[in-house]
Parts: structure tokens; sequence; C-alpha cells
């Protein structure tokens, strides 16, 4: 017995280096992670095979919320069951969240949210959420319908901005994916892939994860506690996001800007430097909530914008076998992908490009940083530093 749990404590302290090794260095956004995550996981490491890294990569990517934080908590969980994803996790994340609650902190103590090199970072992020779009329309919007869905989520989005118009767009959407795509040919003669998971426990991690986004609004309208208000809107935002952290944007932004917790400067200069930090793009949640509460919010807003991930991913290993095999199922989510498109076009417009490009020089400036990220190719942190360095120098010219 004393000789199991040695060997348990052995692995999962392996899985967490690792993961924090991968915390520091994968820079780049998901699709980045997920091939850091084949490159040390699979043939570096050998800790699962090829197919069922895929079906994994799959999964993650049928479920909302953020997909590479997904992944890497289910290969923990296949390496050392629940406490193995819990580690994993930690060690992916941890290392952006400390960073950017570091940066809120700084950013509200010092007061320089007018500073040049946060100007810069604005720019940055219209450049991010543009080449973010031009991949995603690529493969999640390649025929008529699905550009005409993205459409509608563009035009329903920027004309009826509330914290509930996403969430109503992506239902309607899936609806209309499912009637338009439902006897859609699935080529998939893989093999069923097993995971530690039992069906008891992951049934109980859907229903917590159903719970909680029902009884949180309710208990949050009940009590009026700030942190409640804040767990939920999280929380919430974990909940209902799917493809990836920039769709995350929008509806963060709508649940805080608005009712005054943060400003909308504070808000875009946070998302610029989320660009520059490895690791997932969820951890802006981290810096927002430590704006409004110190590190003590930063915690809370991480605990509740990544606990759906965990409750998804746990709850619904055991039954992707049938789920990905489903043409219904995947019919619907062919519908909520192209949404996702729309919905990260109306986010570029507002509030990123209105808040961000004002004049001819701000237009050039970003046209410069978009060739270096797009035709140049090169790194994110290196698109950051120039936008830093170039808000500067347009701030005092």
């Amino acid at each position: 017995m004393e000789e199991k749990k040695t060997n348990k404590l052995q692995l999962l302290i392996e899985i967490f280096l690792v993961s924090t090794r991968l915390g520091f260095t994968s820079f780049g956004g998901p699709v980045a992670h997920l091939g850091y995550f084949h490159n040390e996981y699979i043939r570096r490491r050998k800790w699962m095979d090829e197919k069922s890294y895929a079906d994994l990569v799959a999964l993650c990517q049928f479920l909302p919320g953020p997909a590479s934080s997904q992944v890497g908590i289910g290969i923990g969980v296949m390496r050392a069951g629940v406490l193995g994803g819990i580690v994993s996790f930690l060690g992916f994340t941890l290392p952006s969240v400390i960073a950017l609650i570091v940066f809120a902190l700084l950013l509200h103590s010092l007061g320089f949210t007018e500073a040049g090199w946060i100007y810069g970072l604005k720019i940055v992020a219209v450049v991010v959420v543009a080449h973010a779009i031009l991949g995603m329309a690529k493969n999640l919007t390649p025929d008529v319908k699905r550009k005409t869905i993205a459409l509608f989520a563009v035009v329903t989005t920027l004309l009826w901005q509330t914290a509930f118009t996403q969430v109503g767009v992506i239902l309607v959407a899936g609806f209309i994916g499912y009637l338009l795509y439902r006897q859609h040919v699935i080529d998939d003669d893989s093999e069923p892939v097993t995971f530690p998971i039992s069906h008891r426990f992951a049934v109980i991690c859907l229903t917590l994860f159903f719970g909680l986004l029902i009884a949180l609004p309710i208990f949050r309208e009940m009590t009026n506690l700030s942190w409640v208000a804040m767990f939920d809107s999280f929380y919430r935002a974990g909940s209902l996001v799917f493809g990836g952290g920039h769709v995350v944007l929008p509806l963060l932004e709508r649940e805080f800007v608005p009712t005054g917790w943060l400003s909308e400067e504070e808000f875009l200069a946070g998302y610029g430097a989320a660009q520059a930090v490895p690791g997932p793009l969820f951890t802006f949640a981290a810096y927002i909530g430590a704006v409004i509460n110190g590190w003590q919010g930063g915690l809370l807003a991480t605990v509740a914008i990544f606990l759906p991930a965990f409750l998804l991913i746990i709850g619904t290993l055991p039954f992707w076998n049938s789920l990905r095999r489903n043409p219904k199922i995947k019919g619907a989510l062919m519908g909520v992908n192209a949404a996702v498109v729309g919905i990260l076009i109306a986010a570029l417009y507002h509030p990123i490009w209105t808040s961000s490009i004002l004049s001819a020089k701000d237009f050039a400036f970003a046209a410069i940083l978009f060739s270096m990220l797009v035709f140049w190719k090169l790194p994110a942190w290196v698109i950051v530093l120039a936008g830093a360095a170039g808000g500067f120098f347009l701030s005092i010219i």
C-alpha cells in the first residue's frame, strides 16, 4: 500500500513538473498549445497513443470552454485520475495567472492606464482577434450556409448588446445546424477509447455543472454579495464559450465594463497583456478579478471560469465514444462553430476596434503588427513587445 502511494505521489509530481514547464513556455494560443502538448506528452513521453490524443482533442473542441486547458486536464486524468487532472491544470495555468494578477495590481496601484505602451497593447488586441477570426472563419465557415449563420450572429450580437444575446445566438445556431447538417456523413472508423472515470462520477459532475449554471444567478439575486456576483459572471462565461479564449472577450466585456466594475481602458489593456504571457487565454479572468478585488479576486475569478471546464471534461469523458459518432450532435456543433465566428467579428468591431483604432496612424500601426504576425510569422510575444514600444512612441509624436 505504501509503495502504491509513493508511486502515485511520484506520478503526480512528474505531471506537475512537466505541465508547469509547458505553462512557462506555451505561447501562441490554443492551437499552439495542442502542438506543445503533442510534442511533450505523446512524442517524448508517450503517455498516450496518437489516436487517443486525437480523440481527446476532438472531445475538447466539442465542449464549451478552453480547449487546450481541457486537453491538459484530460491527459492528467488519464495518467493519474482526477488528482492528475487537477495537478496538470495547476501547472499549466498558474504561471500566467500569477503574471496577470501582478500586472493588474501594478496597473491599479500605479494608475498608468493612459500610458503610451498601454495604448499600444490595445492595438495588439485588434491584431490578435483579427488573426483569430481569419483562421477560424476558414475552418468553421467553409460553405454558404455556415457563412449565413455567422452573418446572423454578427448582426444579432451588434444590434442587441446584452449579456444573454450570445447565449441565445449560440442556441439558435445549434438548432439551425442540427436542421441543416443532421444527415452529415461522419467518416469515423476509429476504435473506442476507455477513460478512467466511472459513469456515476461523470453524471455527478454534469449535474453539478448544470446545477451551478442555474443556481448561481438565483443566489446572486437573493444575496447581492459582490463575490457571488463575480463568481456567477465568470462561471457563466466559462460555461457558455465555444471556440476558445478569444470568444470569452465579448462575454466578459459585457459582464464587467457596462456595470462599472472596470473601465474599458483597463479591460483592453489587460487583454493585450494576456497575449504576452504563456498558457491559456482564459487566465485573463485572473486579471479582471485582481483589478476588481485584488489578488483574492484574481484567484476567485480563476476558479470560477475554469470550474466548468473541469466539470465538463470529467463528466463527458466516459460518454465520448457514443457522442462523437452521433451525426445530429455533430450537426448542431457545426452551427455553433459558425456562430462563434460571427460573435468574434462583432467583438472585433465593439469594443476592440471602436476603442483602439481612433486615427489613421492607429490603423497604420495595426497593419504593421498584423503583417508581423500573419505574414512574417513572428511569435505573439514579439508582437506584444512591438505593440507596447510602438504605442509609447506614437504617444509622444
